[in-house]
């Protein structure tokens, strides 16, 4: 892995994809501040890597991550959802949480049940088959975001959780509002 050198020579940071982008705008733009694009970007590159890499142990059980977010929603809540609920929950449009849940219906994982008041509206729950599978992946998905996360060595995976936290923070009060 090549790395930048700082200007006394020393090692810096290892040269990534954005580093190169950042160099190229600065040789043909030097008057732009790149700044924000240093960090847009590897937050933007990290995350469409992690979604390429589709999660080893979901991927193991035939889940996406998108499915595992409603399942795991459905778990941790400990409640009924509606697939609204789930939308917002989740941030998924209604439409992809919809077809998301027909097929984890069709596998016996999720459960639907009318409301008693207005039939357009249904409430969702995990089948038993669904929250054993959620409770038996979720520590393998851990261990395996364990292992992506190895290379960030002293406690500076707690810094990056910290400094991301204030960052997501920040956007959902500008842009979503922050979820209860």
């Amino acid at each position: 892995m090549s790395t930048q050198r700082d200007t006394a020579g020393a090692a810096a940071r290892p040269l990534d994809t954005v580093s190169s982008v950042v160099r190229q705008w600065q040789a043909v733009r030097p008057d732009i501040d790149t700044g924000p694009m240093e960090i847009i970007g590897r937050i933007n590159r990290c995350a469409a890597l992690l979604q390429q890499a589709e999660d080893a142990p979901l991927r193991y059980a035939g889940l996406t991550r998108a499915e595992f977010d409603l399942l795991g929603t459905l778990r941790r809540t400990g409640r009924e959802l509606t697939p609204g609920d789930l939308a917002r929950e989740t941030f998924s449009s209604g439409a992809a949480v919809t077809k998301r849940l027909k097929q984890l219906e069709a596998r016996g994982l999720v459960a639907r049940r009318g409301d008693t008041r207005d039939r357009r509206v249904s409430h969702l729950s995990l089948t038993d088959e669904g929250r054993t599978l959620v409770d038996e992946i979720l520590p393998r998905q851990l261990a395996y975001e364990s292992t992506v996360l190895a290379g960030l060595e002293g406690g500076r995976d707690s810094e990056l959780s910290a400094l991301l936290g204030e960052l997501l923070s920040q956007l959902e009060g500008r842009l979503g509002g922050p979820r209860a």
